[in-house]
C-alpha cells in the first residue's frame, strides 16, 4: 500500500465489473468492507474499455468526495469477467472484445491515476470467501485446499491452496455427459428445465464428484443466489470435501478485489 494511504481509514477501493454493472465500495484495514459506500453504478453499453474506464473514474471520484482526503493514495482492485494473466485480459464474457489482449491495468491505473491491480471476478469473489468468509478461520485462509464454487448463469471457480490462489481455473467449462458443465449444473438450469430440487441435486452431485476427482479439495464453498436455498440441496450432497454454503455474495466480487489491492 503506498504511505500516503497508510493513516487512512481506508485500505482499498474494490471495483468488481460485471455486464450489466459495477459494484464498488471501500475497505478498512482489516479488509472489511465499509457498508456505508458499497453501491452499484450501471456498466456502459456495449463495456468497451475506454467506456468502463472513465465508469470507474467516475465511480472513484465520487468516492472521493464522499471520504476526502482519506483517500488520497488509497490503491484500487478491478475485477474482469475474463481471464486474466499479469494483468492483461485473455477472453471477455459478455463485455467488449476489445478487452481481449489489452493491458488493463495499464489503462485502469492511467485513467484513475492510481496503483490498481486486476483479476478475473470468480477469483475474486473466492478471495473473499478465503480471506473473510466460509472458507477462512479467525480472519485467515484455511489449511488445505478450497474450492470456491458461483452457481448463476454460468458456473465462477477459484481455487486455493493455504490461501494460495490458483488464478483463472475455469472448471464450469469441464465437460460433463458430453455436455459443457454449465450447461448442465449452473442455477439457471433450475428455472429453465423446470428441474425439482432431487434432480438438480442429481445434476450437481455428478459435477461435484468430477471435480472432487480432478482436484480432491478439502473444502467446498457454494456461492451465488441458489446458496440462499442450500438446505435444500446440500445435506443430499455425497462428498468427501466438506461442503458449505458462501458467506458474502453481492459484495464477494467487491472485497476479493480491494483485498488484491490492499497486498498487491
Amino acid at each position: 500500500m503506498p504511505a500516503s494511504a497508510s493513516a487512512s481509514p481506508y485500505a482499498a477501493i474494490g471495483l468488481d465489473m460485471g455486464g450489466s454493472s459495477i459494484k464498488y465500495g471501500m475497505v478498512d484495514s482489516e479488509g472489511k468492507l465499509v457498508e456505508s459506500t458499497f453501491s452499484h453504478a450501471p456498466t456502459p453499453a456495449g463495456a468497451h474499455p475506454d467506456a468502463v474506464a472513465q465508469a470507474m473514474a467516475d465511480i472513484v471520484t465520487g468516492l472521493q468526495e464522499q471520504a476526502g482526503s482519506d483517500l488520497a493514495g488509497v490503491p484500487v482492485g478491478v475485477t474482469v469477467p475474463g481471464i486474466v494473466i499479469g494483468g492483461v485480459v485473455h477472453s471477455a464474457a459478455n463485455i467488449d472484445s476489445a478487452w481481449i489482449g489489452l493491458d488493463a491495468v495499464a489503462l485502469i491505473g492511467g485513467v484513475l491515476g492510481r496503483e490498481v491491480s486486476v483479476l478475473n471476478d470468480a477469483d475474486a469473489a473466492g478471495m473473499a470467501e478465503v480471506f473473510a468468509g466460509a472458507g477462512s478461520l479467525d480472519g485467515r485462509p484455511r489449511a488445505g485446499s478450497t474450492l470456491v464454487l458461483t452457481l448463476g448463469t454460468g458456473i465462477g471457480s477459484a481455487f486455493f491452496r493455504d490461501g494460495l490462489l490458483f488464478p483463472n481455473v475455469e472448471f464450469g467449462h469441464l465437460e460433463i455427459d458430453g455436455a459443457d458443465a454449465e450447461s448442465r449444473a449452473a442455477a439457471r438450469v433450475i428455472r429453465e428445465e423446470n428441474l425439482s430440487w432431487e434432480q438438480y441435486v442429481q445434476r450437481l452431485q455428478r459435477y461435484l464428484a468430477h471435480v472432487e476427482f480432478l482436484c480432491s479439495p478439502d473444502l467446498i464453498v457454494i456461492g451465488g443466489a441458489v446458496s440462499a436455498d442450500h438446505e435444500k440441496f446440500m445435506p443430499q450432497l455425497k462428498l468427501r470435501a466438506r461442503i458449505v454454503p458462501a458467506q458474502y455474495n453481492n459484495a464477494a466480487g467487491v472485497l476479493g478485489a480491494a483485498h488484491r489491492a490492499m497486498n498487491h
